[in-house]
């Protein structure tokens, strides 16, 4: 009995430290996959390459080493194989990888064959939360609920009204009127002092005034604005998790006015290849995977892009998206001015995007606002030239080291009105 226990117990620990090696063995494939694949090849998907998924159940292995080492020299050499890939798809070479050892391309394969175990726990729960009331039928259930309490609490107050009525009419109650208590000598005392009036009066058009001027200096100031996009874009997941460059993506920001909206070719440059999130970050924002999934659909749709043959379709449909940052006509601002020649991040303006899920509007831009950093903020004149000459002349005048943009000038009107 004791031999067999310690013979189970080898078993165990066996199939388990084998477990580990493989789960290891995946891993270490993984990663290379996004390093050296995953730009060409889904595992599910066709994309610029075949999908991976099961490619060791179509090829033997040895044949699988030749070709990710040195795939033209298999086309060359007329493989039967190597020749129907090429033929395939349409030509293209498959980037050689003579650096992968076989170990390498052993745990990429494993990668590729490995199937995670369903979650039934994890399973349930999302079902349990698809088919979970929303905020918005939660919200519609308590407000009937209490439109119900309050028609029958004044069923009530009518129907005890009519009791007490018909009691005191039993009982031979005469029911009268109450008279006014409250005389009108204070209101005439009031009206008839003139300067309590004035003064009044005085109070009344000050008080008016200066609410006016508060609601109309809020007019045209869309501070915190977030309007919902006809496709969702997070700029945390692009600037903030991959850190993608701000300028990449808004490229005109460097030599023009304006910062533009990015086309949709830009996106294609990146999701060309990636059709579905596999984020490895944790979704604190309430959204899931599936759902920025289906965006991507979207801007597929949008322009035109068949992803299962990898090719456009030239049916394209316009995006309409929703303005956030709108300066009035007559005020000039040149997004080249201040990101290249200045150096101003873009969160001076933006706000923290690269922390934003839903973009919005962070500063008021209001003139004041603007006025405040121009006197805030100092010349920056280092490998700056376009500054130098007129740097040394105004810091003698006003006797600094160093100028802010108010002193060089950044509050003349004709600066940002014209």
């Amino acid at each position: 009995m004791l031999f067999r226990l310690l013979f189970l117990t080898f078993i165990f620990s066996f199939q388990s430290a084998l477990g580990q090696d493989q789960l290891a063995d995946v891993e270490a494939g993984k990663k290379l996959f996004n390093a050296n694949c995953a730009a060409c090849h889904k595992l599910n998907k066709k994309a610029v390459g075949p999908a991976l998924r099961g490619v060791t159940q179509k090829y033997e292995r040895e044949w699988l080493y030749s070709w990710i080492k040195n795939s033209s020299a298999m086309v060359k050499a007329g493989d039967a194989d190597a020749v129907a890939i090429f033929e395939e798809y349409n030509g293209s070479v498959m980037t050689s990888f003579p650096q992968l050892s076989n170990t390498d391309i052993d745990n990429i394969l494993a990668y590729t064959d490995y199937v995670p175990p369903k979650d039934e726990s994890k399973a349930g729960a999302i079902e349990g939360v698809q088919n979970a009331p929303t905020n918005n039928d939660f919200n519609e259930i308590v407000l009937a609920v209490l439109a119900l309490v309050l028609l029958l609490l004044i069923v009530a107050l009518v129907l005890v009204q009519k009791t007490l009525l018909r009691i005191a009419s039993a009982s031979g109650v005469e029911l009268k009127e109450k008279e006014h208590i409250a005389k009108l000598s204070v209101w005439k005392a009031f009206v008839k002092n003139q300067f309590l009036v004035l003064i009044t009066v005085i109070f009344l058009l000050l008080a008016s005034a200066y609410y006016v001027y508060g609601y109309l200096m809020q007019v045209g100031i869309d501070q915190g604005y977030m309007p919902v996009q006809p496709i969702h874009y997070s700029h945390k997941i692009h600037s903030g998790y991959n850190q993608i460059e701000c300028k990449y993506c808004h490229s005109s920001a460097r030599v023009s006015k304006h910062s533009g909206i990015p086309s949709l070719n830009v996106c294609m440059n990146c999701h060309r290849n990636i059709a579905e999130y596999n984020g490895e970050e944790d979704l604190d924002n309430g959204y899931t995977k599936e759902f920025y999934t289906k965006e991507i659909k979207k801007l597929y749709a949008a322009v035109g892009w068949d992803e299962e043959n990898q090719q456009y379709t030239g049916e394209t449909t316009p995006v309409k998206w929703v303005r956030i940052h709108n300066l009035p006509d007559f005020v000039y601002f040149n997004h080249a001015q201040h990101v290249e020649v200045a150096g101003v991040a873009c969160q001076k303006c933006h706000g923290p995007v690269e922390e934003m899920e839903v973009m919005y509007q962070y500063a008021p831009l209001t003139m004041g606002w603007c006025i405040d950093c121009h006197r805030e903020t100092n010349v920056n004149i280092q490998s700056n030239e376009y500054y130098a000459k007129i740097h040394e002349e105004l810091s003698k005048k006003y006797g600094v080291e160093k100028l802010t943009v108010a002193e060089m000038g950044g509050l003349e009107c004709g600066k940002c009105h014209y």
